[in-house]
């Protein structure tokens, strides 16, 4: 059974084979947008199908990412789907994209030979969710808590354009933060008036940038725009030297912060529920802070990560969240319309 997966949800579209017998990926792809996708996707999904050693008439399924997500970024995805299955005769398979998050790590935790137990807690945690999800054995989904305001990805990159860093800036933060004193800088962690679950990031930013007004920052910004436009990607030595002592210990006690405000909130979900297993999944996931604090925790149940490669976006983890629907017999009609705030529960 092997299922070619599309994913457009945001600013990359992305294509992969997956078998389900094997739990192998035959051949995965992803490209930078390009007009909306519509010019970077066939070529995309030949090379994938080339990879893979396969003909379309090797398909059994076609799934696609039908929301959350950017509605025409969406639409170039579902509608090049479509056509291929009607043109091919092959069913479609409608897949939310943060249940896609939730599959990456399903995936890669079967495939190592210690498979996710259930009831697992999700903290899907990227540039646009902040979701924390109890997941059932049958991949069914309650919402247990949420951001009201900016996503934990979201506040990274705010924070480092606003000091200069660029964009995507998560990575660089994560980056900078163990050069810096996590406990220099101290910020008030957030308290949630209601679902005492849910996330708040937007006091953190707010707290960055006071500090920032209290300071002359304006020469090392500067610096560290003329660095990116020189060099796109700089190292980590060059990123040093165009950033003072004070401002990495803001870096890292801003990361220490969003990392606790995560795991306290997780660690909180789960045993709520009697977890039995912590998935954390999404862009964010790749940041090496997080993946440390969540070892460090010993937590009485396994935590769950997915490669880096199947943490950002991809459409594998559509392939593979494709399969429990697939089992169930549901498939996904030609009128079906992309759903940009599509929740999962």
């Amino acid at each position: 059974m092997r299922i070619l997966a599309i994913d457009t949800a945001l600013e990359a579209c992305a294509a992969g084979v997956l078998d389900h017998a094997s739990d192998r990926i035959l051949a995965q792809e992803s490209a930078a947008m390009a007009r909306g996708h519509a010019e970077a996707l066939m070529p995309l999904v030949a090379r994938v199908m080339g990879k893979a050693g396969l003909s379309f008439s090797g398909l059994d399924r076609i799934a696609v990412t039908v929301g959350p997500g950017l509605v025409g970024s969406l639409l170039v995805g579902l509608t090049f789907a479509k056509s291929l299955c009607f043109a091919r005769g092959i069913p479609l398979i409608g897949v939310n994209h943060i249940e896609g998050h939730v599959h990456a790590v399903v995936l890669e935790a079967k495939q190592r030979g210690a498979p996710v137990e259930f009831p697992a807690m999700a903290l899907i945690v990227s540039g646009g969710h902040t979701h924390l999800f109890e997941v059932r054995e049958d991949f069914s989904y309650r919402l247990l808590g949420k951001t009201r305001d900016d996503a934990a990805g979201e506040a990274f990159d705010k924070v480092a354009k606003l000091l200069g860093f660029g964009y995507p800036g998560g990575p660089v933060i994560d980056m900078l933060a163990p050069y810096g004193n996590p406990r220099a800088v101290p910020f008030t962690l957030a308290k949630m008036k209601g679902n005492a679950l849910d996330f708040s990031f937007s006091g953190l930013k707010t707290a960055v940038l006071r500090w920032s007004q209290e300071r002359d920052l304006a020469a090392e910004v500067q610096a560290r725009k003329e660095l990116l436009a020189a060099r796109p990607q700089p190292t980590v030595e060059q990123w040093l030297a165009v950033t003072p002592e004070a401002t990495r210990d803001l870096l890292a006690s801003f990361q220490r912060t969003v990392i606790e405000e995560l795991l306290r909130r997780a660690r909180a979900a789960a045993e709520s529920i009697a977890a039995r297993a912590l998935i954390i999944s999404g862009g964010v996931a790749c940041n090496s802070g997080l993946r440390a604090a969540a070892r460090q925790e010993n937590l009485p149940y396994p935590v769950h990560f997915p490669s880096p490669a199947l943490s950002t976006d991809n459409a594998v983890m559509i392939a593979a969240a494709a399969f429990p629907k697939l089992a169930r017999g549901e498939f996904t009609n030609f009128e079906a319309a992309a759903t940009p705030n599509l929740t999962l529960a």
